[in-house]
């Protein structure tokens, strides 16, 4: 039976010659993956099980990112028990404040996921590393407690959507603008436990960040995964960052989807999703005068070097505007470090923006950005539910990192295009 790119990789893992949608299988992890919110709980649910080692010291990472560094007494002592965990089990890939980043960017920038892995993570996002040809996918930390100590995980076999990209991205439209085009034609549960596979010519036009962007917010229109073929381009960003040899999955000619969406990359426009849900998009044709009191360009979705690149373009030798509060967060300590050495950090201080350490902070209400009644910020993360970045009466504007740059200029919602 012909299998999809999601469904051949799970059928390795499972050590099967074929699956087929909604089929249950026990596969083997490549990587399990926890965060200081997730990790706490995984671990004693590890102990109550009764489990004294872990599967292997190699394949687990535990990244100290969501309240890191710690924002109060509680943070601390959740991280606390993670970094105990750690010592006491010999994992290696442990990161916390001074060698942590924002997860999601963590990951592939160390080489820990290539092509072909199958991961899981106790978080949602966990479903970026399919920009690189990998299954992954968020879970629950009951589900981390098992894969951290016998390296499976149950699955049930997702069917699949494909989405045919053609054309080439405009100027100053990237993968931010694609994805939030996309959730806003579907919806919020437009894929739900679905696998989003994306394909077509128009592929090769997309970097490899673009490509982490789109996967990373598959979730927030209910898939199980998202995930991108294996081109040259993932092959060239697999060969600098990883010594781990990838596998590469091709989805058989004749495979099923449940349904097909043709996308023109050339026709999207910068795009912005209102209030309270990421598929509530518009385009600046139907935005009006939005006021902004805070901007904040970073996460996993959009915190990467060439996200802080285009802003830096946009905003460089401007101010931002006056009672407008501008935050940056690079993701990793490396791509902090690149954009010191190479200027960027200097333009956005001369703008009067932030330069933050690395930390999620204010994509989950955490800390650092966290907004009073009434307020608004835009900002390149990927949910803008309800009190999500502070006040239940707040509210949050999702958008990429150039309409983000474009804005903080201007003090409300303003199109990159012309500016």
């Amino acid at each position: 039976m012909a299998m999809t790119m999601s469904q051949k990789i799970l059928a390795s893992h499972a050590g099967k010659d074929k699956v087929v949608a909604g089929e249950l299988i026990m596969a083997d992890l490549d990587l399990v993956l926890g965060n200081d919110v997730t990790s706490p709980v995984a671990i004693k649910e590890f102990e109550k099980a009764g489990c004294n080692c872990v599967f292997n010291k190699d394949k687990i990472a535990l990244v100290m990112d969501h309240f890191t560094p710690n924002k109060d007494i509680k943070a601390a002592e959740q991280t606390k028990i993670v970094r105990e965990f750690a010592n006491a089990k010999d994992i290696t890939h442990y990161y916390d404040v001074g060698e942590m980043g924002v997860e999601h960017a963590l990951l592939p920038e160390k080489g820990l996921v290539v092509a072909g892995d199958l991961v899981i993570g106790a978080d949602s996002h966990t479903c970026t590393y399919g920009a690189l040809g990998a299954f992954s996918t968020g879970v629950g930390s009951t589900d981390m407690a098992v894969g951290m100590a016998y390296g499976k995980a149950w699955f049930k076999v997702p069917s699949a959507i494909k989405f045919n990209l053609t054309g080439k991205l405009q100027k100053w439209v990237s993968g931010k603008d694609v994805i939030l085009h996309i959730i806003g034609k579907i919806g919020v549960d437009g894929a739900l436990y679905k696998s989003m596979e994306f394909t077509g010519d128009g592929v090769k036009n997309l970097t490899i960040d673009d490509r982490f962007t789109i996967c990373n917010m598959a979730i927030e229109a209910g898939a199980k995964n998202g995930i991108f073929p294996v081109d040259e381009i993932t092959l060239e960003y697999i060969k600098n960052h990883s010594t781990k040899k990838p596998v590469i999955f091709v989805a058989d000619k004749d495979a099923v989807y449940d349904e097909v969406y043709n996308i023109d990359l050339s026709k999207i426009e910068p795009t912005v999703a209102f209030p309270h849900l990421p598929s509530n998009t518009r385009t600046f044709d139907k935005i009006g005068e939005i006021k902004i009191d805070q901007v904040v360009i970073g996460s996993c979705t959009n915190g990467r070097y060439s996200d802080f690149e285009a802003a830096a373009k946009i905003l460089k030798g401007k101010k931002v505007a006056k009672g407008v509060r501008v935050l940056i967060i690079p993701a990793t300590q490396k791509i902090f470090l690149d954009m010191a050495t190479n200027g960027l950090t200097k333009i956005f201080v001369d703008a009067g923006c932030a330069v933050s350490t690395p930390t999620c902070g204010p994509c989950l209400g955490g800390h650092m950005g966290i907004l009073a009644k009434g307020e608004r910020s835009l900002a390149t993360t990927n949910r803008n539910f309800v009190g999500r970045m502070g006040h239940p009466e707040s509210e949050v504007y999702l958008c990429s990192p150039e309409v983000a740059a474009a804005s903080a200029i201007t003090g409300k919602i303003t199109s990159p295009v012309g500016l």
